[in-house]
């Protein structure tokens, strides 16, 4: 989670032509699938396609991932660029101390696969129902619970190669017996 304390913003408001204050307010941010999913609702395209955002979906973003009630609505489209720059690395920084051997090498960061589709929240959901994750992760930071569904998919395919190596060990062994059996030999 992210605390931000914002400091007293005066601002000019066009609509009535007035200098108006915003006290200083406390946030509290969670870059989270929840607030994701919230944001993708609204915006109807994925939040997580790698494109460039304009300031309006950010700004709603930062709504979106905001936890803590009684904020003054009008401080978001009002908010400094240092605030804003803080919120950015927070959502960037990666919550985990896992890497994987092919983002080193390719110099990407911590992520979901590495595959070329459309990544949507309900995908993510459908990931967490699939590894048996409990859907209070949602509120986990979402570099933290992608990394999770990819540690699973890892550790799902090494299970799976083993369960086929031992079972392609089995049916050879039991091949070879028929065989033996059939020829009358012993090896």
């Amino acid at each position: 989670m992210l605390r931000i304390d914002t400091p007293e913003i005066e601002f000019f408001d066009e609509a009535t032509n007035t200098f108006e204050t915003i006290k200083p307010q406390h946030l509290q941010l969670e870059h989270s699938l929840l607030s994701a999913s919230k944001w993708e609702a609204r915006w109807r395209i994925p939040f997580l396609d790698g494109k460039e955002r304009t300031r309006d979906q950010m700004i709603d973003y930062i709504y979106c991932m905001t936890i803590n009630h009684n904020v003054d609505k009008r401080v978001y489209d009002v908010l400094p660029q240092e605030i804003l720059d803080k919120i950015s690395d927070y959502i960037e920084t990666p919550q985990t101390a896992t890497t994987f051997s092919s983002d080193r090498a390719s110099g990407k960061g911590h992520g979901y696969g590495g595959h070329h589709q459309i990544i949507t929240t309900e995908l993510i959901y459908w990931e967490m129902s699939v590894n048996n994750i409990p859907f209070s992760c949602e509120k986990w930071h979402l570099s933290r619970l992608l990394t999770l569904i990819r540690v699973c998919g890892i550790k799902n395919s090494n299970v799976k190669k083993k369960r086929s190596k031992d079972s392609t060990i089995r049916r050879n062994a039991a091949l070879n017996k028929q065989r033996r059996q059939k020829l009358g030999t012993s090896g």
